[in-house]
């Protein structure tokens, strides 16, 4: 029996047409036609406006007719279309009433929220068009990739390590070596070079569309144009970053990054998302309109009793997150990048405000967050939040979890810093950093996602080079970027040609990996800092594509010593479940091997110093006690000495092992860390000195 939905019921200026589906909201593909669909529940009228790709006139604008709406939701199909080369928008009649919150304005032609594919910046820094009536434009695709058997890793949490990059920064600096340098398929080039790191899973700093020319701001020093180079101002939730694809020009950037994610995942490397859904590039009253202003303004932002656009991200607007409409689109586009690019995981930033109801008050229980955690389509995906916002709403250990979320642990960071440095009154928080937080996270220590550092703020260099930031060449007369770095120059700031101050240096930043690879939780690292990268002390750099924020590929033939140091540390770590548990010490001998789970001390045995004054720490971990169907794995020793003189520290007496020694941060390479089957007998096993300001490791055998 033939179908009648492929038959038209009406006519417009030679386009053929029916009353469309109101589900999916976007544009679809059905047979003879595309099926377009969009809500706005203040629009009076609504027309399509269709383009031919490149052109600057319209091909037809299409009233939707009053029988193709169904509630809030405009639906049509158009017949006999070529969606290949194909560009649409909308244009969106009703009030203008600001203090209402309400700004249709008919003359503007908008994006589809639920836009596929998004052209106007095809290749990164370049305006390929004039488009003064519609810069960032949609357009329809096909869901046809090839995965083959491909499908999302599901790594257990606890055995990750997280290696946050920027997707230009990795390849774009002439040294990579790549073809395509910047882009999502130069990337699969530099897989070797992942899994020899170590690292199982990539988090992509922002990759959703975002306008890297929104400002025209200039370096100061330079004359150099700045851009939106972090991307963290959401253009369209459903269409992958253009300007990343080598195939950007040609609009084959969904298959070109579904390629990348295909590839790492045969190698082993989960792909985690970083999503903006807390504000949109529209920023504020002056900001320009773009897609959700336009459509519903009311509906899609918190606006305070004037229609004024509430803050909570620092970008000038909101997310309304939590209204009904707004949430089930956060919902549809996190389930259309889990199904159709496998991705394993999504970190939300400042991910505070999904809690906000209309108003911007924190919600007990916020629906969006709930929604997410027990979402089906989202079951198997890693949720990680940055549990705090621009407005003041800091949850870090507090976040409504569900038993689901993971946070980015900002107080192991603080703490971690800050210990390293040589601040009093860290220990206690020291203890509990390095056994997943307890003290914050109640369920498990993998709910602490372990940084020291992020792209947000100091490398791990510039952490120990710096003890200001140095943010100048953002235009901004240095009042952008954070001023509670918790940083120490060692000496000097800058560079130096001082010996005994970088040697110092490099001690400092394998004391920051190698406690970071020994805690409990999930450990992240930065792009670059496995090499030493510095960006001259500039703890913001969100606005420079330069050689500031190219990962320079040089830095890995002069500091490969720091590459084979962080190497090797995630090499012992992944070696060794007793570093990776799924649950909390439970801080007793359910062995029988004379010691607990995990015990602490000092420099005397059982007897760690709390005091606010103490600055070194030292634990065991009982290799007997690894649990949840894990074989048992050696005892290892941690000491960690963040004083300016060396500490003796005693050593616990082993049955029937021997210490052997696996890191000592002090030495230079080669001997600061031993691989496995490799680590030297430790010739005196009742006591070990560890030289000032050092990280000791050994290992039981």
């Amino acid at each position: 029996m033939e179908r009648i939905d492929v038959y038209p019921t009406h006519e417009h200026a030679g386009y053929h047409l029916r009353r469309g589906y109101v589900q999916p909201f976007g544009a679809t593909l059905v047979p003879g036609g595309i099926n377009f669909s969009i809500f706005s529940s203040h629009a009076t009228a609504v027309i399509l406006v269709l383009y031919e790709r490149g052109e600057k006139k319209p091909l037809v604008e299409i009233p939707f007719r009053d029988e193709f709406r169904i509630g809030n939701v405009w639906a049509m199909v158009v017949f006999g279309i070529n969606y290949e080369n194909l560009e649409y928008g909308y244009r969106m009649d009703g009030p203008y009433n600001p203090p209402q919150g309400h700004r249709f304005n008919p003359q503007k032609v908008l994006l589809d929220p639920y836009a596929k594919v998004i052209s106007g910046r095809d290749v990164w820094g370049v305006r390929d068009r004039d488009y003064d009536d519609y810069s960032h434009r949609s357009r329809p695709t096909i869901d046809d990739f090839d995965w083959e058997d491909d499908r999302p890793l599901e790594i257990p949490i606890e055995d990750m390590v997280i290696y946050e990059m920027h997707v230009r920064g990795l390849t774009r600096h002439p040294s990579s070596g790549v073809k395509n340098k910047g882009t999502y398929a130069a990337i699969r080039r530099k897989i070797p070079y992942l899994k020899e790191l170590g690292i199982n899973c990539v988090e992509l700093m922002p990759i959703f569309e975002f306008d890297e020319l929104e400002n025209d701001r200039k370096n100061p020093r330079t004359g150099e144009r700045l851009y939106n180079y972090w991307g963290y101002s959401t253009v369209g939730f459903f269409a992958p970053k253009a300007g990343y694809a080598a195939t950007g020009g040609f609009g084959m950037q969904v298959d070109e990054f579904k390629n990348l994610v295909k590839e790492l995942h045969a190698n082993g490397i989960e792909v985690w998302l970083d999503v903006v859904f807390n504000h949109t590039a529209e920023g504020n009253e002056k900001g320009p309109t773009i897609s959700f202003r336009g459509i519903d303004n009311q509906t899609y932002y918190m606006l305070d009793s004037e229609g004024r656009y509430l803050n909570f991200s620092g970008t000038g607007n909101t997310l309304n997150c939590n209204h009904p409409v707004v949430r089930n689109i956060v919902l549809d586009a996190l389930r259309y990048w889990a199904a159709e690019y496998h991705i394993d995981g999504f970190r939300f930033d400042l991910a505070s405000i999904l809690g906000r109801d209309q108003d911007g008050h924190p919600l007990p229980n916020p629906p969006l967050l709930e929604q997410l955690a027990f979402d089906p389509v989202l079951a198997k995906c890693k949720l990680i939040a940055e549990a705090w916002d621009a407005g003041g709403l800091y949850q870090v250990g507090s976040f409504p979890a569900y038993g689901r979320w993971a946070e980015w642990n900002g107080r192991y960071r603080d703490t971690l810093r800050r210990f390293i440095k040589g601040d009093e009154d860290t220990i206690w928080n020291l203890g509990q950093s390095i056994q997943g937080s307890p003290d914050l996270y109640e369920i498990s220590p993998t709910d602490s996602i372990n940084f020291i550092t992020c792209h947000d703020g100091f490398t791990l260099m510039d952490l120990v080079s710096y003890n200001h930031k140095h943010n100048y060449e953002n235009g901004e007369d240095g009042r952008d970027g954070a001023n509670d770095n918790n940083s120490w120059n060692c000496g000097h700031e800058g560079l130096t040609q001082n010996q005994k101050i970088n040697h110092l240096r490099r001690q400092q930043m394998k004391n920051a990996i190698a406690i970071l690879m020994v805690s409990q939780g999930v450990p992240m690292i930065f792009m670059g800092d496995e090499i030493a990268r510095s960006k001259g002390g500039n703890n913001n750099t969100y606005c420079h594509d330069s050689e500031l924020t190219w990962l320079d590929w040089n830095l890995l033939d002069e500091n490969q010593d720091m590459f084979r140091f962080f190497k090797l540390m995630i090499d012992f770590r992944k070696r060794h479940p007793v570093l990776r548990n799924r649950h909390h010490f439970l801080h007793q001998d359910i062995m029988g091997t004379g010691y607990p789970d995990i015990s602490f001390h000092g420099v005397d045995l059982w007897q760690p110093d709390w005091g606010a004054g103490s600055h070194s720490l030292a634990f065991m971990l009982s290799g007997a006690h690894a649990r949840e169907g894990r074989e048992d794995d050696n005892d290892i020793y941690v000491a960690m000495n963040a004083y300016w003189d060396a500490l003796d520290f005693q050593l616990p007496p082993l049955d029937g092992k021997r210490w052997h020694l696996v890191v000592d941060t002090v030495q230079s390479s080669s001997d600061d860390i031993y691989p496995d089957e490799e680590e030297p007998l430790l010739r005196q096993q009742d006591s070990i000195q560890l030289a000032a300001r050092s990280v000791v490791i050994l290992i039981g055998k």
